[in-house]
Parts: C-alpha cells; sequence; structure tokens
C-alpha cells in the first residue's frame, strides 16, 4: 500500500480559485475572507455590488461580481470570471433566503417557490455549470453547499416549511452530485449551520433576553448560538486537501442542537 508524503498544510487552497454565492452577508465575507487569507482567488457574487467592492478593495484575491442567483445566465458567468482565472476548483453555494415565520396553510405559495429557487434551485444550477469546466479542466474540484441544521430537524418555534424543504433539499442534492461527479475527482459536501449571529438571524439577537435567544440557549447543548469564525475549520476542511477522502457528506455545525 503506498502512502502519500505528509503535507506541511494541508488545508492550504493556495493558487486555487473559488466562487462564493450570497458573498455580502455576515457568513458569506467570511467564506472570501478566509479562502483569501488562504491563498484562493474567490470570485465573490451577491446582489449589492457595493459590498463586495468594498471587502475587494480590503481583501486581497477578492473579486467582486454582482449576481442574482435566480438568473441562470448571471450564474454561468461566474463560472466565466472563475475560469478567466484558471479555476473553478471550489464552489460555495451560499446564497440563502427564508420564509416569513407563517404556517404552511397561510403562506403564498409564491413565497415558498422562491425560498427553493434561491436556497435550492441556483445551487443545483452553479454547481452543474461549475462541474462542466472543472470536468473540462480535468482537475477535480470541491463544492460546499451551506444546507442548515433545518434540512436534519424541523424548525424550532418558527415555521419555515420553504426553508426546510429547501435544505433538506439542498442535502440530498449534495449525496445525488457527490455520487456522479466522484469518478471525475469532484467532491460535493455540504455544512449545515445550526444558530449563528447573521443578517438572516438578527432579530433573534437583538438583546440580551430577547426569546429567540433563550430558545437557542434552551436547545442548544451547548448553551449559545454560534460564531461565525466557527465555521472556518468545516469549510477549510471540505474545500482543501484535507477532506481529500470526503464526499457526499454534511457536517452539522449547531453547537449539539440535533444531538438532543
Amino acid at each position: 500500500m503506498s502512502v502519500r508524503p505528509i503535507n506541511d498544510d494541508p488545508f492550504a487552497v493556495q493558487g486555487r480559485v473559488a466562487i462564493v454565492t450570497g458573498a455580502s452577508g455576515t457568513l458569506g465575507q467570511r467564506y472570501c475572507r478566509l479562502l483569501a487569507s488562504r491563498g484562493a482567488t474567490v470570485v465573490a457574487a451577491a446582489r449589492r455590488l457595493d459590498r463586495l467592492e468594498a471587502m475587494a478593495a480590503e481583501v486581497d484575491g477578492v473579486v467582486p461580481v454582482g449576481c442574482d442567483v435566480t438568473d441562470d445566465s448571471q450564474l454561468q458567468r461566474l463560472v466565466e470570471v472563475a475560469a478567466d482565472h484558471g479555476g473553478p476548483d471550489i464552489v460555495v453555494n451560499n446564497a440563502g433566503t427564508s420564509d416569513a415565520v407563517v404556517r404552511a396553510h397561510e403562506q403564498d405559495p409564491a413565497q415558498f417557490r422562491q425560498v427553493l429557487e434561491v436556497n435550492l434551485t441556483s445551487a443545483f444550477v452553479l454547481s452543474s455549470a461549475a462541474a462542466r469546466e472543472m470536468i473540462g479542466h480535468g482537475r477535480g474540484g470541491s463544492i460546499v453547499n451551506v444546507a442548515s441544521m433545518l434540512g436534519i430537524v424541523a424548525s424550532g418555534g418558527n415555521h419555515q416549511a420553504g426553508y426546510v424543504a429547501s435544505k433538506t433539499g439542498l442535502i440530498g442534492l449534495t449525496r445525488e452530485l457527490a455520487k456522479q461527479w466522484a469518478s471525475a475527482g469532484i467532491r460535493v459536501n455540504a455544512i449545515g449551520p445550526g444558530y449563528f449571529r447573521s443578517e438572516l438571524t438578527e432579530e433573534m439577537f437583538a438583546a440580551a433576553d430577547a426569546p429567540g435567544l433563550r430558545h437557542i440557549q434552551r436547545n442548544t447543548l451547548m448553551r449559545r448560538a454560534g460564531e461565525v469564525d466557527e465555521f472556518d475549520g468545516a469549510l477549510l476542511l471540505l474545500a482543501s486537501d484535507a477532506g481529500s477522502y470526503i464526499t457526499g457528506q454534511t457536517i452539522v455545525i449547531d453547537g449539539g442542537w440535533t444531538a438532543r
């Protein structure tokens, strides 16, 4: 049995080209900054181009691109920009939205469809476009889908049929794409966050005694919400050679919520 030499830094992504969607938000910016700090060129995509340009002015290696992920042609454009830089090698499907907090029988079906379009369909379209390029250049790559612990369990105090359905679908899509593209050297995995401080959850953290925050503390084994830097290890593991034998998996980062 051959043994590969020890890599001094298996988590490095030096010289690789990444695409990150939803890059203008709290978590998206963290992913971009993290990958760029480890040596990647990052095509940062979001509708709020001004935020991306501000980040690019601060962080070397960030390439800002305005993008609406519900437009297939704009997703294809991201792959073309990445190809201009020699990639893509890494794709992080992070763009996401949520429902209004209402029960399913009171929800507008159009809103349900919109949540699936942003959270699930866009990940399929971008991943497929990136895979075509990865297969074409013969180097394989890594796709990381940002799902949710709510792709594994039902929502807690909220009612979010579209969000739960989309993240459950994204986990299933992760397994299927991993199966289809493994022979081409493309790994497909997912991260399943619990509750983190971000734009989507800011109302839950509005005050130290907010009901939403108490709900998180009561139902999480670690009795707190996550901090954005606690994504770093999982993202780098899946994006880099450190995770070279991991595919089709979902790493849940939820402080123990789903272990109850």
